[in-house]
């Protein structure tokens, strides 16, 4: 396709078009009004002025009969630039006046009307228009007055010329400036589209150019960009999560195969193989917690479990899960305090926000210190469950070594974990359940500093009328 054709197949050319199209429609009107209306004003003051003779001749007649009418028109009729004056016979036959000839049947219809005429002093063949009066006097004689067109003709004229001189020139305007309009708005979209073939062919770092103008194609490169900035972002969180799937899983697929191998060549008994499967079962157990935190997660971001949402009390889900917990902790020296003195409503998907609040508790117990122990003294880890404004709130704090500043914002993404050896237990998915469950519920995750060690906090709208899940 031409550089023309691709201009003049532009949205911009084509509404240009169209409002050319209106703006013309719109003067042609208004020229038109105008024209029909100074020539309806020059017809009108035409009227007025043969009226005021035909009334002024009317009254000279009755004064002095037809003779003195003759007398006047006559003079009157020898005047620079006069009206049209003629006075006749029953028959036709002229006694005075400046009307050489009239179209055939003129003076035989009293009233007004248009006819072509020849002035007695114009060369032959200078035929005008006159607007014409025509008055039957007793005896039959006949008088008609009237004025010649030109004028009127003339300015029309002038109207219409002018008219038709400014729509060309409006047209000419218009299309230039709608082909350098169309020229401006589809170099931007020919540089949009140069950036999307790059971002196609696999550059996701390209983005669309903003004029700085604030028009709609600004506005639409803006979002096109936060999407390409989101979907960046998505991509980059991929391949980090296929990295980490990658070595989290492996070790332990390697771990079930070489146990099964040795298992084959080594085991002596029955006793030998039911414990190479027991430490196998556990292993696949571990897999499968694994997947299952995925799918967790994949629901809670997809928007899948907002079917099974109802009302709860966020405060008894935090002393079942810390009563749930609480033997874990004991048995590592920790001990675990539950705070939910009162209702803490919460509109939600119970199941999730159970999971989210035991992985916390989890990863506190695994963190909450060193054996247990900080400075000698038994670790503590207090769950509490509240109510903050429009707010409910589920926070675990522990005394353990707590998240850097830099790295709170990084923790939740998956498989993302402070501990680079990955000796100790876990897939890293904790932390990103957590943070996927409080979005699902218009809530956040909060990572805050206990002073020392850390605090968790899952915040979550209030249900019923005075919350945003009530408001809904």
């Amino acid at each position: 396709m031409t550089a023309l054709g691709k201009l003049i197949r532009t949205t911009a050319f084509k509404l240009t078009l169209v409002y050319l199209g209106v703006f013309i429609l719109f003067a042609a009107s208004l020229l038109g009004y105008f024209a029909l209306n100074t020539r309806r004003l020059i017809t009108e003051q035409i009227t007025a002025t043969v009226n005021g003779e035909v009334n002024g001749l009317s009254e000279q007649y009755g004064q002095g009969g037809l003779r003195r009418l003759v007398t006047v028109v006559d003079v009157r009729s020898r005047r620079p630039g006069s009206s049209l004056y003629l006075v006749t016979t029953p028959s036709g036959e002229g006694l005075a006046g400046n009307v050489g000839s009239l179209e055939p049947g003129v003076l035989d219809r009293p009233g007004w009307l248009e006819t072509s005429y020849h002035r007695l002093e114009s060369p032959e063949g200078a035929d005008h228009r006159a607007l014409v009066r025509v008055v039957q006097l007793p005896g039959g004689f006949r008088l008609l007055v009237g004025r010649d067109l030109e004028e009127r003709e003339r300015l029309f004229g002038i109207v219409v010329n002018a008219g038709q001189w400014s729509l060309a020139l409006v047209i000419v305007l218009g299309l230039i400036g709608g082909f350098f309009v169309s020229r401006r708005v589809l170099s931007r979209i020919d540089a949009m589209t140069g950036t999307a073939q790059t971002i196609m062919a696999g550059d996701l770092s390209g983005r669309l150019p903003v004029a700085g103008t604030g028009d709609e194609l600004d506005r639409l490169a803006d979002n096109v960009n936060a999407m390409l900035e989101r979907i960046e972002a998505l991509m980059r969180g991929l391949k980090e999560v296929s990295d980490n799937i990658a070595h989290d899983l492996k070790t332990p697929l390697t771990r079930l195969r070489n146990r099964c191998e040795q298992a084959l060549r080594s085991a002596a008994g029955e006793a030998s193989y039911r414990a190479a499967l027991e430490s196998t079962i556990a292993e696949s157990d571990e897999l499968i917690r694994t997947f299952d935190a995925l799918l967790m997660i994949a629901r809670a971001e997809s928007g899948q479990a907002r079917d099974n949402m109802a009302e709860f009390d966020a405060s008894e889900i935090a002393r079942d899960v810390g009563e749930l917990y609480e033997p874990v902790a004991d048995e590592k020296g920790i001990a675990l305090k539950v705070e939910a003195p009162a209702a803490a409503p919460v509109h939600g998907n119970r199941e999730l926000v159970s999971q989210a609040l035991a992985n916390l508790i989890d990863n506190a117990i695994k963190y909450a210190g060193p054996n247990g122990k900080i400075n000698g003294m038994p670790a503590e880890i207090v769950v509490k469950a509240g109510n903050d404004g429009d707010r409910i709130t589920l926070s675990v704090a522990d005394r353990g070594p707590g998240i850097p500043d830099a790295d709170r914002g990084r923790v939740v993404e998956r498989f993302v974990r402070l501990e680079q050896s990955r000796s100790e237990p876990g897939s890293g998915l904790g932390l990103s359940l957590a943070s996927a469950v409080a979005r699902l519920h218009g809530g956040e995750l909060k990572l805050e500093d206990n002073h020392p060690g850390l605090r968790t906090t899952i915040a979550l709208p209030r249900a019923g009328p005075g919350g945003a899940a009530g408001r809904g």
